[in-house]
């Protein structure tokens, strides 16, 4: 009789599985480098494509195939598909990666075909400043307004544009910490080291060669300069902020507001506005709300109506966009911010000897920067400037916790125009969904509650994405603005403390419409959403709050 039991096996216990790594971003992309692997993809090699198709995929020597996720049906991949068998080149079955990925390895791919003739100390520099150049490069050709190098356990490279922020690239620390020097390497205006702890500002201004390269490597010809600005962050060693300023912005040097997004409503009050002769007009809003460019559009504008026959002075810090027929003035032989203060007041003060009639001021930043403008305004002068406030009201206020005196800001023959806007995206015309197909959200029973069933006939919202906005549901970006052309009554309201007061007195005697107004018109007409207006305007059912 056979002896019963269980056997060895059986009387093993089952083991717990070993979870493995998790993979990360940079450690595939090391592998598909391994061993000296190359991309023959990349431009300038062998094997000839087209620049639309290789935004699309990576073949590398050992076959090692990539295509972005995004298109994996797409005729060009499948043409290429092909294009590589035929000519009997190694290609494996496509893996599927994101196309920021996609773009990684590609930027890594150039960095190794850089020339390896020098030295490795001098290589390692000129090599870094190329990848500087060429993260510029990816933003501008997107129109990318700021890229974010966040260095901590690993660098991550954000793109923001159209207001919002994107994970572009991905790269070790290593590569991150010496990107950041390479782009301090690379100002024009800088403190004289590189201080990792410390909180430092700098600029690179036009298409200039890069320092210690033998070439003629230069910035995008559309990137009129690049605003730097260095942090020390807590649980990372380095944040580096860029800022775009593009030179192409008006190729034409249009003055046409309307194409940025104003209604016949604002241009009629900036006309208003241009033809005062004296006075004090400011154009509030944070940093990336248009301002700079709604400020050249205007004195373009304000230049023609004249027909040219005035002299228009600027100072600017630097000078971002070029207004044809002005005297633009720039503040550039600063090493720090004392430094820069100082020279922006002593220009300004020159420009004020230099016989003007009408002034641009690029930002009031400081205290003597706004006595100035003030004194500019009060000796018979147009003066035009921006200032970080965050609504037209609020330009005041700022300006009286900067020290202005109160009897200057209550004066009606000194201040002429407030002005505050907002860049709200625009949706994609061909993708967008009726709000009425999404009832259910608490943000449409706001809309019904505020609006009734007309806001709920003409809304849309942000739709799937289609080939026409590249999947994204939205396009572009148009220009909100709310203007105050005030009189004595309401500046003694705000002086007075009294802004609630004062904002009713606006909106109902001087036929005045809030920010929160404007966008909900165009909201109407279909342009923006309701989630836009809820994200820069708060709820729809709560009064505006300044």
């Amino acid at each position: 009789m056979a002896e019963t039991g269980t056997t060895s096996e059986q009387q093993k216990t089952p083991q717990t599985p070993v979870e493995k790594p998790k993979e990360t971003a940079a450690g595939r992309i090391d592998q598909y480098f391994a061993n000296g692997n190359n991309l023959i993809t990349l431009q300038g090699s062998s094997l000839v494509i087209d620049d639309d198709t290789r935004r699309l995929l990576a073949l590398f020597e050992d076959g090692q195939f990539l295509v972005s996720e995004n298109h994996k049906f797409d005729g060009r991949v499948l043409s290429f598909e092909v294009l590589a068998r035929k000519r009997k080149l190694p290609i494996n079955k496509p893996k599927y990666i994101s196309i920021n990925e996609l773009n990684t390895v590609y930027a890594i791919a150039e960095r190794r075909a850089a020339n390896l003739d020098m030295g490795n100390d001098n290589l390692e520099n000129i090599q870094m400043q190329k990848d500087f150049v060429n993260v510029v490069a990816r933003a501008a050709q997107q129109k990318v307004s700021d890229v974010h190098i966040v260095v901590a356990n690993s660098t991550q490279i954000f793109f923001r544009a159209n207001g919002t922020m994107v994970l572009e690239m991905e790269y070790n620390k290593d590569w991150g910490e010496a990107f950041v020097r390479a782009a301090f390497a690379s100002a024009d205006i800088s403190d004289s080291n590189y201080a990792q702890n410390e909180f430092q500002a700098a600029q690179k201004l036009g298409s200039t060669p890069l320092r210690g390269s033998k070439g003629k490597l230069m910035l995008p010809h559309n990137v009129l300069a690049i605003r730097l600005q260095f942090n020390p962050i807590a649980f990372g060693s380095q944040y580096l902020v860029m800022r775009l300023l593009y030179a192409d912005d008006n190729p034409d040097g249009s003055g046409d507001l309307e194409s940025l997004g104003f209604g016949q409503y604002e241009l009629d009050l900036f006309y208003r506005l241009r033809a005062i002769p004296i006075g004090l007009n400011i154009i509030a809003g944070p940093t990336g709300s248009g301002k700079s460019t709604t400020l050249q559009r205007n004195m373009i504008r304000l230049l023609q109506d004249k027909k040219y026959e005035c002299n228009l002075i600027t100072v600017e810090d630097p000078p971002e966009y070029p207004i044809p027929g002005a005297r633009q003035m720039p503040v550039t032989n600063a090493n720090n911010e004392e430094e820069k203060d100082e020279q922006f007041n002593k220009a300004l003060s020159a420009a004020l000897r230099s016989d003007p009639d009408i002034m641009m001021v690029g930002e009031i930043r400081s205290l003597a920067a706004a006595e100035l403008t003030f004194k500019g305004a009060l000796s018979g002068h147009s003066m035009w400037s921006t200032l970080h406030a965050n609504s037209a009201p609020a330009i005041i206020t700022r300006l009286r916790d900067m020290g202005v005196k109160p009897y200057v800001l209550n004066d009606p023959e000194i201040i002429k125009g407030l002005i505050s806007q907002r860049l709200f995206r625009t949706l994609c015309p061909h993708c967008r969904i009726p709000v009425k197909e999404r009832m259910e959200e608490l943000s449409v029973k706001r809309l019904k509650k505020s609006l009734g069933d007309f806001g709920i006939e003409n809304t849309y919202v942000k739709g799937p994405g289609c080939k026409f906005c590249g999947g994204k549901g939205v396009k572009g970006r148009t220009c909100v603005p709310e203007i105050i052309m005030p009189d004595s009554t309401f500046l003694e309201l705000l002086i007075s403390g009294e802004t609630r007061k004062a904002i009713e007195y606006w909106t109902n005697d001087l036929n005045g419409r809030t920010l929160k107004e404007a966008a909900i018109e165009r909201m109407l007409k279909g342009l923006i959403d309701l989630d836009e207006i809820e994200r820069w305007c708060g709820l729809l059912d709560q009064r505006p709050i300044y």
